[in-house]
């Protein structure tokens, strides 16, 4: 790749002259992207002194911390436009979705490309409801945790249990053939046979898209239930098997809400503005937890897995917890009145404005509008939220304050924890909601990735080194000790039964050394 001289290079190439050499690269542009591995060829001797772990003469390497501008993958499901406040869903405008759509007309959307005919939407919400009953097992498991585990931490944990029913899902426990030419007992010349674990889900035949869609049924049937079984324990009540005859959303409250009432149905306005607010959440192209899925499922790891894994990214505060720490801010700021001094505690660094500004949108959210939309009609049914006029205070304090609108920190889609909390949802119980439609999204870019062209490669990125080069090794009696912050484990305070412990005497107890 590298010359001399940039004359006669083609249109939509980039042209990199490396000063170190004085060589001149042309990089192919392709959809506005180059690709990364291009710059390997640039290459450079050392430098005197320069360390060996650069690897300076195995060519350049590309940082790009938190993934600013990296793209992992080709992909035909979600376009967002964070300048203009844009988010659609292969090619359909998340406002159109809303009002028109419904989660489940949307997750077949997102999983196979196109809007499904009425039979099509009608089969596969009959099997994703079919498919919400889970084993009888699944009520010991989830009455193994304590009453007051957080439900994020048993959702997460029983979409990695709900994997170990299912051994024909799991790539890991096919049979296994090793390559012919180390056993010789084909006839020469035969092509080497493929582990049919590694491509269980990458082969494409009617029969690895069977297994593959069957999985995703499964997940997408079994979120809800695993949800409200999460639920329930917190409450202290029974579970309750999916009910027949509601839709996605309605089964889901009632599994959550049923205490034994005849002819039991939750109420339309509380059905239709989850299910909306569960199509706004489907997807949202290539977040923390999305990308979590795929690293993990780029090993050719089992569904279950990789959905455990993307649920537990969305643990986080800085991902899904963002619904629930915007209600402990609004009630941490209490009446309209407080608004003013909280915006200037922000402004001095005091204060931490949640629900405001986006990784990806520097202006509105676009499902910020819906939700508001949705605000008002469950309020209507439920009430005003006493935290709405809070919440509207502040919204239009921070969108007049230059501070605010200059760094683009408009309201997003966190505020509908406003709505969660009018539906009587406990505060931790958020980002199982957010968790829940989100299923959707992850399987459809699990999907996408485990059919794209030229098979699954497992996700290696590098590091950029900076640690210390070859050292000795030193005999303990000949170290001198390194102290510091961050150098040495933190010292660690006991108490209770540890702490009486300690004190008490005991046959082999050890003698701390002074």
């Amino acid at each position: 790749m590298g010359r001399t001289t940039d004359q006669g290079a083609p249109q939509d190439t980039l042209t990199v002259k490396d000063n170190r050499t004085g060589k001149i690269y042309t990089v192919p542009i392709a959809d506005n992207s180059i690709q990364a591995t291009a710059f390997k060829a640039v290459k450079a001797p050392f430098k005197q002194g320069e360390r060996p772990e650069n690897e300076t003469d195995k060519g350049l390497r590309i940082a790009d911390k938190g993934y600013l501008n990296t793209a992992v993958m080709r992909s035909e499901i979600t376009y967002i436009d964070g300048e203009a406040g844009i988010l659609r869903y292969r090619g359909y405008p998340i406002e159109q979705l809303a009002l028109h759509s419904n989660h489940l007309e949307t997750a077949y959307l997102l999983l196979y490309g196109s809007l499904p005919t009425k039979d099509q939407a009608t089969l596969f919400e009959e099997e994703v409801l079919h498919h919400g009953v889970v084993h009888s097992d699944a009520e010991q498991f989830f009455r193994s945790f304590r009453y007051d585990a957080h439900p994020m931490a048993m959702l997460t944990s029983a979409f990695a249990y709900l994997g170990s029913y299912y051994a024909e899902a799991n790539p890991s426990l096919q049979g296994m053939y090793i390559l012919s030419s180390l056993l010789g007992w084909l006839t020469p010349g035969t092509d080497d046979i493929l582990c049919t674990g590694q491509t269980l889900y990458t082969k494409g035949s009617p029969e690895s898209l069977a297994i593959m869609d069957k999985q995703i049924l499964r997940l997408i049937g079994k979120a809800t239930t695993l949800a409200a079984m999460a639920y329930r324990v917190r409450q202290g009540r029974d579970f309750v098997t999916p009910p027949t005859g509601l839709s996605y959303t309605g089964s889901f409250l009632y599994q959550m809400d049923h205490l034994g009432q005849e002819n039991y149905v939750p109420n339309p306005v509380l059905e239709r503005a989850l299910d909306v607010l569960f199509l706004l959440h489907a997807d949202h192209e290539l977040n923390a937890s999305s990308t979590t899925v795929l690293q993990t499922g780029s090993s050719l790891v089992d569904p279950y897995s990789a959905i455990a894994a993307g649920c537990a990214s969305l643990y986080g505060p800085l991902h899904g917890g963002a619904n629930e720490a915007v209600i402990r801010m609004l009630i941490s700021i209490g009446k309209p009145e407080n608004v003013p001094a909280f915006l200037e505690a922000v402004k001095r660094r005091e204060k931490v404005l949640s629900g405001f500004g986006h990784r990806v949108y520097k202006t509105s959210d676009p499902r910020s509008f819906i939700v508001r939309k949705t605000a008002d009609e469950v309020f209507k049914v439920t009430g005003r939220d006493e935290l709405l006029e809070t919440a509207m205070a502040l919204h239009d304090a921070a969108m007049k304050d230059e501070y605010f609108t200059s760094r683009k920190l408009a309201p997003n889609v966190d505020f509908c924890g406003l709505i969660y909390r009018a539906m009587g949802f406990p505060l931790d119980f958020f980002p199982v909601l957010f968790a829940v439609p989100r299923v959707v999204g992850w399987l459809a870019h699990w999907r996408q990735m485990m059919l794209q062209d030229g098979g699954v490669k497992i996700w290696r990125p590098r590091q950029i080194y900076v640690g210390e080069g070859k050292r000795e090794y030193v005999p303990v009696d000949q170290r001198v000790a390194v102290e510091g912050p961050k150098k040495t484990p933190s010292p660690i305070v006991h108490s209770g039964i540890t702490k009486r412990t300690m004190l008490a005497d005991f046959k082999g107890k050890a003698v701390a050394k002074l």
